[in-house]
């Protein structure tokens, strides 16, 4: 007999314990090599264990514990054998034959309508389902399996989740009961980090508005050819993230911090981009994004953010930012106050797009305004900086071509003056 035991990894030097957040495969299931058999909450972010070997697996600790780096959590027995009848189908066959069309479409379609009362209770969720529905505390009974046999996918989750928010509420039928649920360890340090942003800085918001008139006509006679060109959309957070990078540069106090009684200027831009994943905020960061042009900064974005969501992000992919850009406006946010993202010194808050009233050489006109908002330390940064930040990216915003020429006026660039 050989057994193989497996121990918790360390995910990054800071981090000093783990909490088992779901097994993924059953006390005693056969497991294969490189198999993802249980999934770890650290504080920063989920990871995943994998089977070092082939062989039967003997979990050690339970769901839910908190345990330290290093910590035996299960082991393979390597001397049994796979049971027979399990052959695992190769990438290649399994692709052709999710290619080839069924024979039997119409039938298959008659017996899940005949069976969808059945299915509520044994509909059976995909890993990606099941890790959604326990985030978004969904149950089995709320979903409606619309997956081969039955089973949930994520996009079903998606949709009772949604149903679940935009029920009124007398269809509600609300209960007296109570539920406890024990804060993830990503939630918990959020948390604590959140806190301590307010009592250790001097944190202050500063607001403008941005006409998003030349954006929008931008993107309107471009996208299609822009898409066509780089393979991505051409989306707002590009623009904000160039106009924050010039803005840096003109303002470097913005894009330092405090470490004990030094300053650190940075002479790059690590953009973070704040993201709402199941498992709470997530800030990747794009690294040298001033170095970046449009369509490789849509790319980054997308990337990044389906990462978050997945729960696929890496330690050193959140950190290190130097600033951050939180959009609420995809939400719906009109105005908000973000907080600081530690270590950094300022974040910068995007909102929704509304049509306004607004004054042009004396005459009432209606344009796309969004607010926008700078939270910074005060400690190191002032007011003046602040402010002046906040409209170098309004002027270039307003003027894209502006970004450029360095936030210059480009007529005078050309002319040399």
């Amino acid at each position: 007999m050989s057994i193989i035991e497996m121990k918790i990894p360390s995910p990054g030097e800071s981090i000093t314990e783990v909490q088992i957040a779901r097994w993924i495969k059953k006390d005693g299931d056969y497991v294969e090599k490189d198999e993802e058999i249980c999934e770890i909450d650290s504080d920063k972010a989920t990871l995943t264990l994998n089977a070092e070997a082939d062989g039967a697996l003997k979990i050690l600790v339970k769901e839910g514990e908190t345990i330290p780096v290093g910590t035996l959590v299960c082991s393979i027995d390597t001397s049994v054998k796979k049971p027979a009848g399990e052959v695992k189908q190769p990438a290649g066959e399994a692709k052709n034959a999710e290619a080839k069309p069924e024979k039997k479409a119409e039938p298959v379609k008659a017996d899940k309508a005949k069976s969808n009362s059945e299915s509520y209770a044994t509909g059976v969720p995909s890993v990606a389902a099941a890790k959604m529905m326990r985030e978004q505390g969904v149950t089995a009974k709320q979903v409606s399996p619309s997956g081969k046999d039955g089973r949930i996918t994520k996009a079903d989750v998606l949709n009772a989740s949604a149903k679940s928010m935009g029920v009124s509420q007398n269809s509600w039928g609300g209960t007296r009961e109570l539920r406890r649920e024990k804060m993830s360890m990503l939630r918990k340090k959020v948390a604590e980090r959140l806190v301590a942003v307010k009592q250790e800085t001097a944190m202050l918001t500063t607001f403008n508005e941005v006409d998003m008139s030349a954006i929008m006509q931008i993107r309107k006679q471009y996208k299609d050819s822009f898409k066509e060109t780089h393979g991505v959309g051409l989306g707002f957070m590009s623009f904000f993230t160039k106009a924050v990078c010039e803005a840096l540069h003109a303002f470097p106090a913005v894009n330092a911090q405090i470490d004990g009684q030094e300053i650190i200027y940075h002479d790059y831009c690590d953009i973070a981009i704040a993201v709402s994943a199941p498992k709470g905020l997530m800030v990747p960061v794009m690294r040298n994004a001033e170095s970046m042009s449009l369509a490789e900064i849509e790319a980054s974005v997308i990337e990044l953010a389906t990462k978050a969501r997945d729960g696929k992000l890496t330690i050193e992919e959140m950190t290190g930012g130097t600033f951050t850009i939180t959009n609420g406006g995809v939400f719906g946010s009109m105005l908000s106050t973000p907080i600081i993202n530690p270590p950094q010194s300022a974040i910068l808050g995007m909102h929704n797009i509304v049509e306004r009233p607004v004054a042009i050489n004396g005459e009432v006109k209606i344009r796309p305004i969004m607010y926008i908002a700078l939270s910074y330390d005060h400690r190191i940064i002032d007011g003046k900086e602040s402010v002046g930040f906040l409209v170098r990216v309004k002027q270039m915003l307003e003027e894209p071509i502006k970004m450029m020429f360095s936030g210059n006026d480009p007529v005078k660039v050309m002319l040399g003056l």
